[in-house]
């Protein structure tokens, strides 16, 4: 028993060392089951050895009460032959083989005792690293999950410094702006470009109001001409169908001065607007 109370300390003082020094978990729990097979193999030759002493001893009595068996034969023997002096030699042979056998008897029930007592601390160590090896599985697990959550728990207190955030709410903002700023020049244009139109618009309507206008009066001044022309017709109707006929001619050309004006007008208008487009 002695061996597996040294085998308990030093795998006891090796666990406490190996954690007070703060090491990985799972190579703590790896070098312990190692030590522990180690001294699991070293307390298995012992029980081996255990063992063999126990079967010495046994054949030791077998052998002695073999010889005991065989001096009482010899003093049959010599008895049978008139030879009582080596009868009782070899009788005192026997009782001292007889004594030697339940000695070695003694000392091989003992060891018996003893093989069995080993054998179960032997089962037991033996049921102990298995559990460890579970719990080792079990701890490596529990550590790894832990060390997860360290780095997790390091990683977010890092990133508790806000500047790389602040820097990604100033780039959203100035976006923004360049945003809106192009909203408004797109607004600006749009309008710009409609107040052109309407311009446009607004000098071909006063352009068509003028040439309404001078028709208007033009009208005007033909219907005064005619009024005249018809209180003078008793003078002659040759001469005023004459007159008639150079007045239609004046006012056809007049006519067809104004249209070429107009159209001139509209030709440039549209000129203007064309390139004020281009230049926008």
């Amino acid at each position: 028993m002695g061996l597996f109370d040294r085998f308990r300390r030093l795998i006891r003082s090796n666990l406490n060392d190996m954690i007070s020094k703060a090491e990985n978990p799972e190579k703590v729990l790896d070098q312990l089951l190692s030590d522990m097979n180690r001294q699991l193999i070293d307390a298995k030759k012992s029980v081996a050895s255990a063992i063999a002493d126990e079967r010495k001893l046994k054949r030791r009595v077998d052998e002695s009460l073999e010889q005991a068996e065989e001096w009482e034969e010899k003093a049959a023997l010599a008895l049978r032959n008139n030879r009582e002096d080596l009868a009782r030699e070899a009788l005192l042979k026997k009782q001292e083989l007889a004594q030697h056998a339940e000695e070695y008897k003694k000392q091989w029930q003992s060891q018996v005792e003893s093989v069995d007592r080993l054998k179960i601390s032997l089962r037991g160590l033996e049921q102990k690293r298995e559990e460890a090896q579970r719990k080792r599985n079990m701890l490596v697990a529990r550590a790894r999950s832990a060390e997860a959550r360290r780095q997790m728990q390091q990683t977010l207190r890092s990133q508790s410094d806000t500047s790389a955030f602040d820097a990604f709410d100033k780039l959203s903002a100035r976006l923004d702006e360049i945003e809106a700023e192009n909203d408004a020049f797109e607004e600006l244009e749009g309008s710009s470009q409609s107040d052109s139109l309407e311009r446009e618009f607004a000098k071909l309507e006063g352009a068509s109001s003028d040439s309404e206008k001078l028709l208007e009066e033009l009208r005007k001044k033909l219907a005064l001409e005619d009024r005249s022309a018809q209180s003078t017709r008793g003078g002659g109707s040759v001469s005023g169908q004459g007159e008639t006929e150079d007045v239609d001619e004046e006012l056809e050309a007049i006519k067809r001065k104004l249209r070429d004006e107009v159209q001139e007008e509209s030709v440039r208008k549209e000129q203007t607007q064309e390139e004020s487009q281009g230049d926008g």
